[in-house]
């Protein structure tokens, strides 16, 4: 399964970068989120509850940034499990731009699916992952732009 897209985000191509790369900020734009911590390798762990129509589950996981090119972009890799409910692994590209008015976020990303999460359909899960994106980026928007406010002379 594969999502591209962008997001525009009112926001200085340093600010969100530096977001990006907290970890608080993005326990706290990513949606079911109740640990993102950082392990002793550098890879963060999670745990993220998610509902998928009628399968509901704690995912337990790990993601891994790598290819980090300051204010401009990274890989991140992922995977988690939700016991019965299945598993998932995530490869995503993420790239900044800046344009007028603050900045563009590419992201291009692939996902693996198996147990019961694959068997749903992609359609389910498809629109149970845009609606995790939206959310996200809500978040993320509004965190980062108070922190511009802030920053504001």
């Amino acid at each position: 399964m594969e999502f591209k897209g962008s997001q525009h985000i009112n926001a200085s191509r340093a600010v969100v970068w530096q977001r990006l790369n907290d970890p608080q900020t993005l326990r706290q734009c990513l949606p079911g989120c109740e640990q993102y911590e950082l392990a002793e390798d550098g890879s963060y762990d999670a745990v993220i509850a998610a509902s998928f129509g009628p399968i509901k589950a704690r995912f337990k996981g790990t993601a891994r940034f790598s290819d980090l090119r300051e204010n401009t972009g990274y890989r991140i890799e992922g995977n988690g499990s939700g016991g019965i409910a299945g598993f998932g692994k995530l490869t995503a590209d993420v790239h900044l731009e800046d344009i007028y008015g603050g900045t563009t976020l590419h992201y291009a990303a692939t996902a693996q699916l198996g147990g019961k999460l694959a068997q749903i359909g992609s359609r389910l899960v498809g629109s149970v992952a845009n609606k995790f994106l939206a959310d996200f980026f809500a978040r993320f928007e509004k965190l980062v732009s108070e922190c511009e406010d802030i920053a504001a002379p």
